[in-house]
């Protein structure tokens, strides 16, 4: 079973596993409606955030049965934001892939912590769990989190036109990917 090491610190952020007490930082972000506009689900609930919290206390840990890490971002002891690693194929042969995604506070929108969390859970991606692809799938309505993509590294691979049923409506979708050799670490090494 994957694991990542946790936790994980940038220069201002932790990426850690949710614990009790993070509930009323994540009902502050996750139950605003633009906040999650491009994410799945609807706003939460406070007993939707409970779950939520209690589901994700993994430790680091990649389930088989449930192949999701998300991860807690902390900034002055707030949770400001969550981090995701989805992977694909988890035990299969088709070479593990991940899909990455984030969610922030919209209070800490455009002070760079979206990118600093996600290049740490690339880089967890690569070299901790092995996969030779991360991805990102997106709205490209959504130019913060495409301009995350880019700081990345990530090439768009594709542009789907009217191609997802989300919230109600046809949207396009872009696909943003980045292998393990592209990857500053990866030709390092």
């Amino acid at each position: 079973m994957p694991r990542v090491s946790l936790p994980i610190t940038t220069e201002r952020l932790t990426l850690r596993s949710f614990r009790p007490g993070d509930e009323d930082d994540v009902f502050a972000y996750r139950s605003v409606e633009s906040v999650v506009r491009y994410i799945p689900g609807d706003p939460k609930t406070r007993e939707q955030v409970a779950d939520l919290v209690a589901e994700r206390a993994t430790n680091g840990r990649i389930d088989p049965t449930s192949p999701n890490l998300t991860l807690a971002v902390e900034l002055d002891g707030r949770v400001i934001g969550d981090v995701l690693i989805l992977l694909e194929g988890l035990g299969g042969a088709d070479g593990r892939q991940a899909e990455i995604g984030w969610v922030f506070a919209q209070d800490v929108a455009g002070k760079g912590y979206a990118t600093e969390a996600a290049r740490a859970i690339t880089d967890a991606a690569f070299r901790e769990v092995g996969v030779h692809r991360v991805w990102a799938e997106l709205e490209p309505e959504n130019t913060a989190s495409s301009r995350v993509c880019e700081r990345l590294g990530m090439r768009r691979e594709a542009m789907f036109v009217k191609a997802s049923w989300f919230k109600g409506e046809w949207t396009d979708l872009a696909v943003y990917a980045l292998l393990a050799d592209e990857w500053p670490a990866g030709r390092q090494s």
